[in-house]
């Protein structure tokens, strides 16, 4: 199994979510700084858009329209210069927090959410996976799934994997020509480890960061983990983008989650090359 040595690509953000490379800069929601940015090559960044409800999940439609998830009103917005345009509102469909997504070639959303009111101290529930079509409407993909949170489409475009943070899995679903949902399986069990963000490469396995051990995982389906990355504090998210898509960047948060919620900067991007390079579920 392959250990690893990343290098401090950029800090001083507060919680970085949904790292996702597009046009040569890599984009990510500061969920708790209300922001969205873009960073250059060398790490420099760009304020792209404030996000007063929280940002949470980043992706781009095939055409490269920017869509961030509004997490507390539960709404996905269209990024339109500094503005945000509504692109679906699943405020009375979702029963918590909207959270991470996925887009397919068709330019369809997959869309986790809490299930919970998380901030309140509900006790954990079941919720579902949306889908969301380019016309806005949306429907359900998936249910009983448990914090549905980072998502990738790999093998073509054929099957969707979606981590189950508290049940400590990945799980996956065959793709159907209609985007439906099928044939629904545990792709790797991670036992003690919380699966946060995830992204795809093209051998069809699944980078994860793992939020409560600070590591990022390599994992084939099955469960065998091929590379490990490990980090002192908390695992967020990563994709693997740069030049001809060989470099990995992972989110992490240095400190301890008091520090988190005291708003503190321990926010980082860390880079590394890997050998496999990513795949682009919007034009797979």
């Amino acid at each position: 199994m392959a250990d690893h040595r990343p290098e401090l690509f950029a800090e001083d953000f507060i919680f970085l979510e949904a790292p996702h490379w597009q046009d040569g800069r890599l984009w990510v929601s500061d969920v708790f700084d209300h922001s969205v940015y873009a960073l250059d090559v060398q790490g420099g960044r760009r304020k792209v858009c404030h996000v007063p409800h929280r940002p949470s999940g980043l992706g781009f439609l095939p055409d490269g329209t920017p869509i961030v998830v509004s997490s507390k009103n539960r709404k996905l917005m269209r990024i339109d210069g500094e503005t945000l345009v509504e692109h679906a509102d699943l405020s009375n469909l979702a029963t918590g927090d909207v959270n991470d997504f996925v887009v397919d070639r068709h330019g369809r959303i997959y869309v986790g959410n809490f299930g919970y009111d998380y901030d309140a101290g509900e006790p954990r529930a079941l919720t579902e996976l949306h889908r969301i079509e380019r016309d806005g409407t949306v429907s359900v993909a998936a249910s009983g799934l448990e914090f549905p949170n980072g998502a990738a489409i790999i093998n073509d475009g054929t099957t969707l994997v979606v981590a189950e943070t508290w049940a400590g899995r990945l799980t996956a679903f065959d793709i159907d020509a209609d985007g439906h949902l099928g044939r629904r399986r545990v792709f790797a069990d991670l036992g003690e480890r919380h699966p946060d963000g995830l992204c795809g490469d093209a051998e069809g396995a699944i980078w994860v960061g793992c939020f409560n051990t600070g590591e990022f995982l390599r994992v084939l389906e099955g469960g065998v983990v091929t590379d490990t990355i490990a980090f002192e504090g908390r695992g967020v998210s990563c994709t693997l983008g740069g030049e001809g898509g060989r470099q990995l960047f992972c989110t992490v948060y240095r400190g301890s989650i008091e520090e988190l919620v005291a708003g503190r900067r321990h926010g980082a991007v860390f880079a590394l090359p890997v050998a496999v390079p990513g795949t682009d579920p919007v034009r797979a």
